[in-house]
């Protein structure tokens, strides 16, 4: 027998015929209906924006008065910070450092140290920071980036004795493990810095520079750990390893401070927080402010002391040391505020550009519309 169905004016299907064919038929046309409620039948209320010129004008007003100013305030606050970049490659056949950036490499076994002379024109008031840069360095490299154990660097004896394979071919030297293992702590920047200022009287004066708190706290206290615990003699906790390929001495020699030596030295860990981009500056020193009567650092004349361990002719890279004061914001940044600035003025103009337009041709499409 055959079937039909039809559909009323409520909506509903009917069927008829007869036979197990018509049953079944109407069936599953019942079940395919959606059921009869408002989200199933897409009867729930809904809100759509009307764009108005009473709506979107003074939107483009508010957010350029609202980020104008703010983008004057931090650029302001940017440009008061002040920073001193001090360039050491040794390119330039009159650098000071030009003969340690020729003769030296990963293989020299012997230190060069050169001295840059640079001057203040202005007091640096508060704590300054002092920072290494390289530039052409690429530690977002991807086979870079995963050369790590990080289970050793928590202080695991397994792998302290056996590191991951993501290490190599960083993992194992002359039939030893390499602590720490990996192609991050193998190239480890290496320079000593040190900064002297010359009195008038024509003395030098060492400047004082603290080597901790430099780290991230849950780096330091959290990530990277000694094996053995604290207290425990990192001599003998590291016996059995040798040191990275490019390393000059064992990583528990790193200080004499127990409490920034081996894995937990602070410099280590600076340099293992890998960077985003090619040319990058880390956190080398802090220079703390004794006196508040007196500036950290006065104006006039100062030597930069450097031992060049650190070779970067191989892959075109630059050193450089960089001296900066801080602000609630963070160090010198002038993009957000510009970027604030420039967001702010250009929705300011599309609003003038729009009320002209809405003036001189609003008023006629009002007047067509009513003559109509």
């Amino acid at each position: 027998m055959l079937a039909s169905s039809y559909k009323d004016e409520d909506g509903h299907i009917s069927v008829s015929g007869s036979g197990a064919a018509a049953a079944a038929g109407g069936g599953s046309l019942r079940n395919k209906k959606p059921e009869n409620t408002a989200f199933k039948q897409q009867r729930l209320p809904a809100w759509q924006p009307i764009l108005t010129a009473g709506t979107v004008l003074p939107a483009f007003f508010i957010i350029g008065l609202i980020f104008i100013p703010i983008g004057i305030g931090l650029y302001v606050t940017s440009n008061n910070i002040k920073e001193i970049e001090i360039d050491y490659t040794g390119v330039d056949m009159s650098s000071p450092c030009f003969n340690c950036s020729q003769n030296f490499s990963w293989n020299s076994t012997k230190s060069c140290t050169c001295s840059i002379p640079f001057q203040l024109d202005q007091p640096y008031e508060s704590n300054v920071f002092m920072y290494y840069g390289l530039s052409n360095f690429y530690q977002n490299h991807r086979r870079y980036v995963k050369s790590r154990d990080d289970s050793q660097l928590n202080g695991n004896e397994e792998s302290l004795r056996s590191p991951s394979k993501e290490c190599e071919p960083y993992a194992r030297h002359d039939n030893k493990p390499i602590a720490p293992c990996g192609a991050i702590a193998n190239s480890m920047f290496n320079d000593t810095l040190e900064l002297f200022y010359n009195d008038p009287n024509g003395t030098k004066v060492q400047v004082p520079l603290t080597a901790t708190e430099i780290a991230w706290w849950t780096d330091k206290h959290v990530k990277f750990r000694n094996p053995g615990g604290e207290g425990s003699d990192l001599a003998a906790a590291f016996q059995g390893t040798t040191k990275p390929v490019n390393w000059r001495r064992p990583v528990y020699e790193l200080d004499s401070d127990p409490n920034n030596n081996g894995f937990i030295n602070e410099d280590f860990i600076v340099w293992m927080r890998t960077a985003a981009l090619p040319t990058f500056r880390k956190l080398y020193r802090i220079i703390q402010r004794r006196n508040n009567l007196l500036p950290t650092l006065p104006r006039g004349n100062y030597t930069l002391e450097v031992v060049y361990n650190y070779p970067v002719r191989s892959f075109e890279g630059r050193k450089r040391m960089i001296l900066s004061t801080i602000s609630w914001m963070g160090g010198k940044n002038p993009f957000l505020g510009i970027a604030y600035i420039t967001v702010g003025s250009i929705c300011f103009l599309l609003g003038i550009v729009l009320l002209i337009i809405h003036h001189k041709y609003g008023n006629r499409n009002n007047g067509a519309d009513v003559s109509h």
